[in-house]
């Protein structure tokens, strides 16, 4: 009995121990434990598998995902931070320029604000086209000149009531159509996604005035194409209490880990701990620096029972960018079996 829970406990769970963490392979593959039918299964892979919507908004989704292997689980992520396009300023044309920030330093800054287009209404653009169209380029403009406030006090030294648009924000980027745009697209939509990013400060007689062209591209190729600004995963903690804690020793082990993992109750007159919500533990490890306490816990992650977490650049709604990503590596899928396909014939 104990061998087998500790096949089952190697299959299933990644413990993270005092001086190292055991189980981080992957063993459940056909022919490596005895008694076990490992081969794979597409329903028992449909029957095992699930993902559960834990919090969603405008801008970000938690999910999680069970019944994967990690390279799957790693596949989305990698595929959300690089290979969901997005549209991002390319080009920058500069016609006046006379702030102290440099223009190529600024077409960087202008390339890193993220842009509110749905991608997916715009086609990539032609290597070698300068131009561009209207089904592939979209075009702002920034036009701005610093002067002095006639109406700021005499004895100010604030230059916000000493100057006029001394502050360049992403809100003075107007959206100027191409072809038919202007009828596709309703006034509002196309804009930078924050109005409040500051690009550059300016003094009287000091102007910025230059044309930037918007392509489409993935984070592959330039990291500003990237719609996340994070994307991450982590195994589901599972914690275990060896043994019951009473008294002190539960309120020592309730600080050793993240607030609401550990629940300290009064049981008849005695105060008892219990593993509460072990999700929002971070695993600090807290507790092997507790001589009393590190052997009557045990620390493990489920080994497919992923957490995801996504954050969106407000580009797309977070939803619609996992999706997208699915929909990324299905074709990466078509392709490999098209491949496999045309060698069967050749």
């Amino acid at each position: 009995m104990a061998a087998a829970q500790a096949v089952q406990e190697m299959r299933t769970r990644v413990v993270l121990g005092e001086f190292g963490v055991r189980n981080v392979h992957t063993t459940d593959f056909p022919g490596n434990y005895s008694g076990y039918d490992d081969a794979w299964d597409q329903d028992r892979f449909e029957k095992n598998f699930r993902v559960d919507v834990v919090h969603m908004d405008e801008n970000s989704l938690e999910f999680d995902m069970v019944g994967i292997d990690a390279a799957i689980a790693n596949a989305f992520r990698r595929i959300l931070l690089a290979e969901v396009p997005t549209m991002a300023v390319e080009k920058v044309l500069v016609y006046n320029n006379t702030s102290i920030v440099q223009d190529e330093i600024l077409a960087h800054r202008l390339g890193l604000i993220p842009i509110h287009a749905d991608p997916r209404l715009f086609e990539y653009r032609n290597q070698g086209d300068d131009e561009g169209t209207e089904i592939d380029t979209l075009q702002f403009r920034l036009q701005v000149r610093c002067t002095r406030n006639p109406h700021a006090a005499k004895d100010s030294s604030d230059p916000n009531e000493l100057y006029v648009n001394h502050k360049v924000y992403s809100r003075h980027m107007t959206w100027v159509p191409l072809g038919n745009q202007a009828d596709l697209f309703p006034e509002g939509t196309i804009r930078p996604v924050h109005d409040d990013i500051l690009i550059a400060q300016l003094r009287p007689g000091q102007e910025i005035d230059l044309l930037m062209h918007c392509v489409k591209g993935i984070g592959k190729d330039h990291a500003k194409f990237s719609p996340v600004a994070t994307a991450s995963y982590r195994l589901l903690p599972d914690i275990t209490l060896l043994e019951p804690v009473e008294g002190d020793a539960a309120e020592e082990l309730s600080r050793c880990f993240s607030p609401g993992v550990i629940e300290v109750q009064e049981i008849q007159g005695k105060k008892v701990a219990r593993v509460a919500n072990p999700r929002l533990d971070t695993f600090s490890r807290e507790v092997f620096r507790k001589e009393k306490l590190k052997k009557v816990v045990r620390l493990a992650r489920v080994r497919d029972h992923y957490i995801f977490s996504v954050e969106s650049t407000g580009v797309l709604p977070p939803d619609v960018l996992v999706s997208e990503a699915i929909k990324v590596l299905m074709g990466k899928c078509r392709r490999f079996l098209d491949e496999l396909d045309a060698v069967q014939m050749d």
